[in-house]
């Protein structure tokens, strides 16, 4: 199982995947946005993404937890 958790503070502009999604390393997840900058969130192992924990529009700190793959 891996978390994929937020590098920063930002909004989530766009989430690409929904839950039972499978996706390989480097497949983006969310794309978040800070400072009018897009910053794709990406998956960094393989697997079936079974929770997304972030919603468009949602403000979220750093460290907050956006996907689990298993």
């Amino acid at each position: 199982m891996a978390e994929v958790r937020a590098e920063m503070v930002s909004n989530v502009w766009k989430v690409v995947v929904r839950e039972g999604d499978p996706v390989s390393e480097g497949d983006t997840l969310v794309i978040l946005e800070s400072m009018k900058m897009e910053i794709p969130v990406l998956a960094e192992d393989e697997g079936v993404v079974t929770q997304i924990k972030v919603a468009e529009g949602d403000v979220i700190q750093e460290g907050d937890l956006i996907a689990v793959i298993e």
